[in-house]
């Protein structure tokens, strides 16, 4: 019995492995902007964990990728960056030899949900699926918390989208101090390890940080409860989290710095606008996509002399 054939990954030591600077000078340098410093080789470094980053000088309501002509300039834009996007997902499909794996993660009502419909509902459900993480289950807890993960990562030609992700491991078990300081630095090493592995297997991992400010976050958990039809989306255990915002925000603070690698960058997005979140982010994965040279596999020259009758 003969082998199913394979799509050919690229080479973990192909530049196009880890696209993440774009060719273009002015964006490049306004994308490293928000990002927390520079990528650091987790495998390189000495055991001292790095400093952790300070949010504060991210300012949340900034809009770095705005043109500045007006927000209804930008939903346009944003409007067609969505097409675009569907397009490239389409290419991405068909080429096979990538996988991307987009995280995003914020505080609630950051925009997590917001994002899938801006940037991502222009794309076409084959090939792209979204994974909203909750509480593990007791299947899940019973096993290592990557688990459920990595059977969530997408496959060749897919976009898969997390609505939080493996960072929750390191973000509320550190607040409520369930896990000791060598475990959750254990718990980085992981994650490095853990995205590099996928990485070097032609998987994309981008992660965005939805950087909202306090007041922001008030307002909008409000309008859940003002508004009957969103009560859904409210959840008591929301306001437990606001209270411990400080602690939440330090955690934060400590993972961007511990997990901003070479394979797997962060970029820090402020989200406090809804439409210049979006903007954002379809301008940087567009950047991503097309620095990846997709390309159409070409077909049976038998396929040249068929004639539909």
């Amino acid at each position: 019995m003969s082998t199913p054939s394979q799509p050919v990954q690229p080479s973990p030591s192909a530049e196009n492995v880890y696209p993440f600077e774009s060719k273009h000078k002015a964006l490049r340098k306004l994308w490293q902007q928000w990002q927390p410093g520079v990528p650091r080789d987790s495998r390189k470094q000495d055991t001292d964990a790095p400093p952790a980053v300070e949010l504060a000088g991210y300012e949340p309501g900034a809009k770095p990728f705005s043109a500045g002509q007006g927000k209804q300039h930008d939903k346009d834009n944003v409007s067609a960056l969505a097409r675009e996007l569907d397009g490239l997902q389409n290419i991405f499909y068909a080429d096979r030899r990538f996988k991307l794996l987009v995280i995003l993660q914020g505080m609630d009502a950051a925009g997590k949900d917001g994002t899938l419909r801006g940037v991502f509902g222009q794309m076409t459900p084959l090939g792209v699926h979204t994974v909203g993480w909750k509480a593990p289950t007791d299947a899940e807890k019973a096993h290592d918390y990557l688990w459920r993960i990595h059977q969530q990562v997408p496959g060749a030609g897919e976009i898969v989208v997390f609505n939080r992700s493996q960072y929750e491991d390191v973000l509320v078990p550190v607040v409520n101090r369930w896990i000791t300081p060598e475990q959750q630095a254990q718990r980085y090493a992981q994650i490095n390890d853990f995205e590099r592995m996928l990485s070097e297997n032609g998987t994309l991992v981008v992660k965005f940080m939805l950087h909202i400010s306090k007041d922001e976050q008030r307002q909008r958990l409000q309008e859940r409860l003002d508004d009957p039809c969103k009560h859904w989306k409210f959840d008591e255990s929301d306001l437990k989290a606001r209270a411990q915002w400080d602690e939440y925000q330090q955690a934060y603070e400590k993972l961007l710095a511990a997990t901003h690698t070479p394979w797997a960058p962060w970029t820090i997005v402020p989200a406090d606008s809804k439409t210049h979140r979006n903007l954002m982010i379809a301008t940087l994965l567009r950047e991503v996509l097309g620095n990846l040279e997709l390309q159409y596999p070409a077909g049976s020259p038998a396929l040249e002399k068929i004639q539909v009758k």
